[in-house]
């Protein structure tokens, strides 16, 4: 028997760490080390491991409903999630479709958009503008989405639909040029272009890069000039990653569709949500049942995974957890400047990153932090410390000061 792991050579990578237990901040194996988890298990673990308040959430809902079909069904739950995320979000994002994870919150909504201009008779819009580096999930149509540039999905390009790479930029000047280009682009294409996806300010398996609120901003009023809809993939960016509850909150513009997952149920459940607006939803509302959104999931809306979502955005809106957020904010903006070797330090909310001269220093400092008991997962040569919200101070220093001591620091 042999279990294969994601995003994994399996021939050259090291055996795996059995994790026993996880308590707040800490992973423990099943030889007693522990381990601060500066991933949060893949971003989703905001408020730390094992939360009992979660836990019990989900124990309460277990024994009264597990789940129900989702089609011609509704629950509290799933209503009451429904509601709390309504007042979190722009008055405009008002209809939740449910699905699984990040990758199929992106597979709704590039179907949605698609089908959408269908049933409105606008034929021949089957582009989709990305930014270049983008992630967007690893299902075929999320993996088409980000264009045959991406460095995860280049094996399957011959499978993709029609996309157009807006360059990513590094500065000001770069910012203009990626705009021309969009401009020119839309000059001659713009009518037949479907949605532009995106990951507001930050893009996270590129490596962390961050760009500004005035790009993103500029590039939606361009693709609006041209009826394109415009989604915000924020199953990363949500629920504080940014600073803010969402990573749009911090710009004027706002999208016509939102992907969110990840961090919904604090780590616990798989849940995902596209939200959209009325404007789309009303393009489906009809007697035709050919314009119907024939789309769905065994576990849609799973009330259990409802429960721990709905218990999460709880606990994310107490004074104290707003704290312990912006605590780690400033503590990256202090710390950082210390690490003085190294190259594009940036941070974003709870977000730190900065990168190494090659992938293989990087494997090197990420090998030296697991024997000193911290988990770090580099993304190439780039490293991220994105911890969950209950981590001390004292903790996140002492990271800091780990990553101080190596030797090329």
């Amino acid at each position: 028997m042999k279990i294969w792991h994601p995003f994994t050579q399996e021939k050259t990578e090291a055996l795996p760490i059995k994790i026993a237990e996880g308590k707040g901040q800490y992973l423990f194996d099943d030889q007693g080390n522990r381990y601060i988890d500066m991933v949060s298990s893949w971003w989703v673990n905001i408020l730390g491991h094992s939360n009992e308040e979660i836990a019990d959430a989900i124990h309460h809902q277990a024994k009264v409903l597990e789940h129900v079909i989702f089609a011609g069904f509704t629950h509290a739950p799933a209503e009451e999630l429904c509601s709390r995320l309504y007042n979190l979000l722009p008055p405009s994002l008002e209809y939740f479709f449910f699905s699984d994870n990040g990758s199929t919150a992106v597979e709704v909504a590039l179907k949605m958009a698609y089908q959408y201009f269908k049933n409105v008779g606008e034929t021949g819009r089957n582009i989709y503008i990305n930014l270049e580096g983008g992630y967007h999930g690893d299902t075929l149509g999320a993996m088409s989405a980000a264009g045959s540039s991406s460095q995860y999905h280049s094996t399957f390009s011959e499978f993709f639909f029609r996309t157009f790479s807006i360059d990513f930029p590094d500065d000001c000047e770069s910012e203009e040029r990626a705009l021309e280009k969009l401009r020119e682009f839309l000059k001659g294409n713009g009518q037949h272009v479907c949605a532009l996806i995106i990951e507001p300010l930050i893009q996270g398996a590129a490596g962390m890069r961050v760009y500004s609120h005035q790009f993103l901003e500029q590039i939606v009023r361009e693709v609006r000039r041209h009826g394109i809809i415009v989604i915000f993939d924020e199953v990363m960016t949500g629920f504080y990653r940014t600073g803010t509850m969402f990573a749009m909150d911090q710009c004027s513009e706002k999208p016509d569709m939102i992907c969110l997952s990840k961090a919904i149920t604090g780590g616990f459940l798989p849940l995902a949500l596209t939200v959209t607006n009325k404007r789309i939803y009303d393009a489906f509302f009809s007697d035709d049942p050919c314009k119907t959104f024939t789309h769905g999931h065994s576990y849609t809306a799973n009330p259990i995974s409802c429960a721990a979502a709905c218990k999460t955005l709880e606990i994310l809106q107490r004074p104290e957890t707003q704290l312990s957020i912006r605590q780690i904010s400033e503590t990256h903006i202090e710390y950082l400047p210390q690490l003085s070797h190294a190259i594009n330090r940036r941070s974003i909310g709870t977000i730190a990153a900065f990168d190494v001269p090659t992938p293989q220093l990087a494997q090197c400092i990420k090998e030296k932090m697991i024997r000193s008991g911290i988990i770090i997962r580099p993304i190439g040569s780039s490293i991220y410390l994105i911890p969950p919200y209950c981590i001390t101070r004292g903790d996140l220093e002492w990271v800091y000061m780990e990553l101080v001591a190596f030797p090329e620091f």
